[in-house]
């Protein structure tokens, strides 16, 4: 126990290694004071009186004695939440006793370095998290959006997508939330083709061809997807931007059928239709060949392409594109042999750009498709079935020179028949 004289001298005392002894002790004496209401007010009066110490260290140990009480005094905190960073910055992150509304004035005009703390807090609101992601700062903004405690409304992820989208770091977690809308997650994919494709260590290791078609192919599976969601959600939002961005073409198309992203699919033929979306579902289901080509041709495709997507719908509809990638081999491997058969390998230059991506995407569901087949084959058959190998082996310099001599000779053109392609039945 210290006599209130004794207390009274280190209160007033030149050290203030003292005066910060003073003020711990009587933030410790007030909040578990439970005795008469004079000695209460002196112990409050005390506490007030320390805010004005000129010393910092005086300042930071009252800070301290009141930090983690839900008794404090709620004007004292809200005065040391504008004292020196140090102090500033611990109250925040730490004091029980303030308020929402105080916090989000914190987030609006303190410091920076002071937010920082703010963003540290245990327990973050949706309106808290707004306001800090408001003020921006890319080491704020990427600590909140880590967080997968904190709630953060779709239209702010927007706006941090659009005003931090650039970073790397930032757009990884941006795309991380489940509430990010749709065009905005879109807009990030986008973002990352161009910094990939830009990047010296991709362009340096991919031939450039092959680098567009990869990002190509990214950005159009990502729009599929997301427009999957979108559409699952029940608004065509989603459909309608990218038909204003002219986006919606039948290279999409294609990519959201074969991979059986089907509600995407229809509303982007509802949005370019004009039809209700129940109808474009009716004629999907049930629709005839001549129905499906009417509805393609009124999206504004010509009869080639009509042709084909009714075509597409037509195998699609026996097969689960969802998650089988031997059936989108097989819709588009199917789709490829007919088209050749129909046009007689003479394809038609309306087509020439959607059979370069149908082959494209044949490849590599194929590929998809094959992957642990060899595998699971070699565990259900006994010792009994070998592998056939050549008698002589090749040395890699004797294979280099045959490979040479193949490619020298002229080796006459096969064109594509029906019986040639061992495809599953429908």
């Amino acid at each position: 126990m210290v006599a209130y004289q004794h207390f009274v001298a280190l209160s007033h005392s030149s050290d203030p290694d003292q005066r910060a002894q003073a003020a711990r002790m009587v933030a410790d004496a007030y909040l578990n004071h439970d005795g008469p209401a004079d000695e209460n007010a002196a112990l409050y009066a005390s506490l007030l009186g320390f805010l004005d110490d000129s010393s910092v260290k005086v300042r930071a140990a009252l800070a301290f004695g009141l930090l983690y009480s839900r008794d404090a005094p709620r004007v004292i905190m809200l005065a040391l939440v504008r004292d020196a960073p140090v102090i500033a910055r611990a109250v925040v992150q730490h004091s029980p006793v303030l308020l929402e509304v105080d916090l989000v004035r914190v987030a609006r005009d303190a410091p920076m370095r002071v937010v920082e703390a703010l963003a540290c807090r245990d327990q973050i609101s949706e309106r808290l998290a707004k306001a800090i992601l408001d003020r921006g700062g890319e080491g704020v903004v990427l600590g909140i959006l880590k967080r997968g405690d904190v709630t953060v409304p779709g239209p702010v992820l927007a706006r941090v997508a659009e005003q931090f989208g650039h970073v790397a770091a930032v757009r990884g977690a941006l795309l991380d939330r489940d509430a990010l809308p749709g065009l905005s997650r879109l807009a990030l994919v986008r973002q990352i083709t161009e910094d990939l494709s830009a990047c010296s260590l991709v362009s340096g290791a991919i031939q450039p061809g092959r680098i567009e078609r990869l990002m190509r192919d990214g950005v159009d599976g990502a729009t599929s997807r997301i427009g999957e969601k979108e559409a699952a959600g029940g608004g065509d939002g989603f459909a309608r931007a990218l038909l204003g961005e002219e986006r919606i073409n039948a290279r999409l198309l294609l990519h959201a059928v074969i991979n059986g992203q089907g509600l995407f699919f229809a509303q982007c033929l509802a949005v370019v239709s004009g039809m209700p979306l129940e109808k474009i579902f009716t004629l999907l289901e049930n629709g005839v060949r001549a129905a499906l080509d009417a509805l393609f041709r009124q999206c504004g495709m010509d009869g080639a392409q009509s042709s084909l997507l009714a075509r597409l719908v037509l195998f699609a509809r026996s097969c689960d594109l969802s998650s089988d990638w031997a059936s989108r081999h097989y819709v588009v491997g199917a789709l490829i042999e007919e088209l050749i058969i129909e046009h007689d390998g003479d394809i038609p230059e309306s087509l020439e750009e959607i059979f370069h991506y149908l082959d494209e995407q044949n490849l590599v569901l194929a590929r998809a498709a094959a992957r642990g087949v060899m595998p699971r084959f070699s565990q259900t058959v006994g010792d009994e079935r070998v592998l056939p190998v050549a008698d002589q082996e090749l040395s890699n310099a004797a294979l280099g020179r045959q490979l040479e001599r193949q490619a020298q000779m002229r080796v006459p053109q096969v064109t594509g028949a029906r019986g040639q392609l061992a495809l599953p039945a429908a």
